[in-house]
């Protein structure tokens, strides 16, 4: 691809072993607005109830000033994360698992390493990958450990198509259609504190990066995965892996699947309006 910026792996790599230290408070308010933006029908949260998973990403949101912001509304590479010069960053999956529950009114603390970075060269140009380590403690005991899988990557050559995604498997006995409208996209992006533009600003997403509608994000994704479990089986959830696949956008709807897998276990996936996977993901539980 011309034009490609060179990837300077060693400079990346100094940045393997930085940590990152955040403290915040599990208020109530970000907890009844994904409540309401996923559509339930939940009591308003008081001190002390349980956060349910994935719900940890309203909180050690990014505070970068305005004038820190890049072109796509990101902060400037550089900081905790290292500073990859290739201009799409993609949440590509993670892997968590959840000790006692962080509750509504704790205390949190959340400490984060850059676990690892390497390159990878594909038919499509050079890949990034940096995985991050977060462990996070409640005052009252609560504690999540995850690893979180970014890729960065180049734009694709003009006029090149994506490839399509797999078909997503069919033998769901739970199912939720959702329909991501730029309203969702919205409330989801102002809840986490998220400036990325591909998800609201729709001149921005279709000529600057080519796409063809507001991106979806992959943490909403996984947590209406999550949710989905959740909304189908009420047992304690111990452990959350899930793989973005190939995007979603605002211009059709999708659904959010799954099926229990023995006795512990469900295996969720994502499925586009075509029938492609769009995310899997696998849940354990108490």
């Amino acid at each position: 691809m011309t034009g490609a910026p060179q990837i300077d792996i060693e400079k990346l790599s100094a940045w393997k072993g930085r940590q990152e230290v955040l403290e915040d408070v599990v208020a109530a308010a970000p907890v009844a607005g994904l409540s309401a933006t996923l559509d339930r029908d939940d009591s308003a949260p008081r001190a002390g109830d349980p956060l349910p998973p994935l719900w940890h990403w309203l909180y050690f949101l990014p505070a970068a000033r305005q004038s820190q912001l890049g072109p796509d509304g990101h902060p400037k590479r550089g900081g905790f994360l290292p500073p990859v010069e290739l201009p799409r960053r993609m949440w590509a999956g993670g892997r968590l698992k959840f000790g006692a529950p962080l509750r509504v009114g704790e205390a949190i603390r959340r400490v984060s390493t850059i676990a690892d970075v390497n390159v990878k060269h594909g038919r499509t140009g050079s890949l990034v990958f940096v995985l991050v380590r977060h462990e996070i403690s409640g005052a009252g005991g609560g504690s999540v450990e995850e690893e979180h899988d970014i890729v960065y990557r180049d734009m694709p050559a003009p006029g090149s198509a994506p490839p399509a995604p797999k078909p997503a498997p069919s033998d769901e006995s739970w199912r939720r259609e959702i329909a991501p409208d730029p309203v969702l996209l919205f409330r989801y992006s102002a809840l986490t504190f998220n400036g990325h533009r591909i998800h609201y600003d729709q001149p921005y997403v279709t000529k600057v990066e080519g796409y063809p509608g507001l991106i979806v994000h992959g943490p909403l994704i996984a947590t209406l995965l999550a949710d989905l479990a959740r909304r189908n089986d009420d047992r304690a959830m111990t452990s959350f892996n899930f793989r973005a696949q190939s995007p979603l956008f605002d211009i059709a709807p999708f659904s959010v699947c799954g099926a229990a897998d023995g006795t512990h276990n469900a295996r969720l996936w994502a499925r586009n309006a075509a029938g492609g996977l769009a995310m899997e993901a696998e849940a354990t539980f108490r």
